[in-house]
């Protein structure tokens, strides 16, 4: 047995011997491109690369066939994954796939589920409109839609003053508590939005029951300002972050709908599949609504309560609107998705 591992061993020696050069030339190949990328090498350092690589790939599967020590053969292992990964993987900084995903990627992912998209906004107006119908027939219902919380003092016992103060008051009371309302319908609407995705997986039907119920909210909400002749103004103050926070929502919808379409209509491929197939548009859908909701809060905080003229906050929200349209229809056309 002694004289056994004795040749072993000098096998390994004589082995590791002749080869061992090509190997700490490849381990310093690989450990520049890892530092600094494949673009740093020169033509014939990215040749020696592929050499030394294919040369280490002979040397593994030799040392495996003659089963020479496990300490040589788990470097050898190692080193060929790592020259693995800086050949064949994909080269690309956090940075570049951050922008790829942003010029590309969500645009494209939004495009495809434009029917799905539809859908959820014509579920929320939908919604609106039988919120505001019901609650301008019979101010009742206002409390059937709204939450407590969400409504404060503006529901349909309050008088045109306060209503009107709500909306533009600037005394320091009223700003705080404005500033609370705004935290709790971000907290509210984002809360809604997740839920509307979470739960698109369940046959897509309590994603659409959200959206609609999202929609009777506004609508009851928008009610009781209009009976009072204060629909123009409750418009604009909804919109300079609702064009945003309201559209996240709905895009939220329509990635949990993708998945719930998924489950639904798979069509010639399996659940699991037709799951991974969507889930890649759904998972970007929700990205963008995180986006959407970081961005309609920043105009909540700030703008809602800077700005005091409603064409201005018609101005701003529909504004912002638009930019997202023209970046989610025309961005990335013509690249990859």
């Amino acid at each position: 047995m002694t004289n056994v591992g004795t040749t072993t061993d000098l096998r390994s020696v004589r082995f590791r011997r002749e080869r061992e050069a090509g190997w700490k030339r490849l381990e310093a190949l690989v450990a520049q491109v890892e530092r600094k990328g494949m673009r740093h090498l020169s033509f014939d350092e990215a040749r020696e690369l592929t050499s030394t690589y294919r040369q280490t790939i002979n040397s593994l599967s030799v040392a495996r066939e003659i089963s020479l020590d496990h300490a040589l053969l788990t470097y050898l292992e190692n080193l060929a994954a790592r020259a693995y990964l800086v050949i064949y993987a994909p080269q690309a900084s956090i940075g570049s796939l951050i922008t790829k995903l942003l010029v590309s990627g969500i645009p494209h992912a939004f495009r495809r589920s434009v029917p799905v998209l539809t859908i959820g906004f014509g579920l929320m107006i939908i919604g609106a409109l039988i919120g505001f119908a019901l609650v301008s027939g019979d101010s009742t219902w206002f409390y059937t839609f709204v939450p407590g919380e969400l409504a404060g003092d503006r529901g349909p016992g309050a008088s045109r003053a306060a209503l009107e103060t709500s909306l533009f008051g600037q005394d320091t009371l009223h700003q705080n508590a404005l500033a609370a309302f705004a935290a709790y319908l971000i907290s509210h609407n984002t809360q809604v939005a997740i839920l509307c995705f979470a739960l698109g997986v369940f046959w897509t039907l309590p994603t659409a029951f959200l959206t609609f119920y999202n929609g009777t909210i506004l609508g009851a909400f928008v009610a009781v300002f209009a009976e009072k002749g204060l629909g123009y103004e409750v418009f604009g103050w909804l919109s300079i972050h609702g064009v945003t926070e309201i559209s996240a929502i709905c895009v939220a919808a329509a990635g949990g709908a993708q998945l719930g379409l998924a489950m639904l209509l798979p069509g010639e491929m399996t659940r699991k599949d037709a799951l991974r197939v969507r889930g890649r548009d759904a998972t970007k859908l929700l990205i963008l609504a995180a986006i959407m909701l970081f961005a309609a809060g920043i105009l909540e905080g700030f703008l809602r309560q800077l700005v005091q003229s409603t064409e201005l906050r018609l101005l701003i929200g529909w504004g912002a609107g638009a930019l997202w349209l023209c970046w989610l229809l025309f961005s990335g056309r013509g690249a990859k998705g």
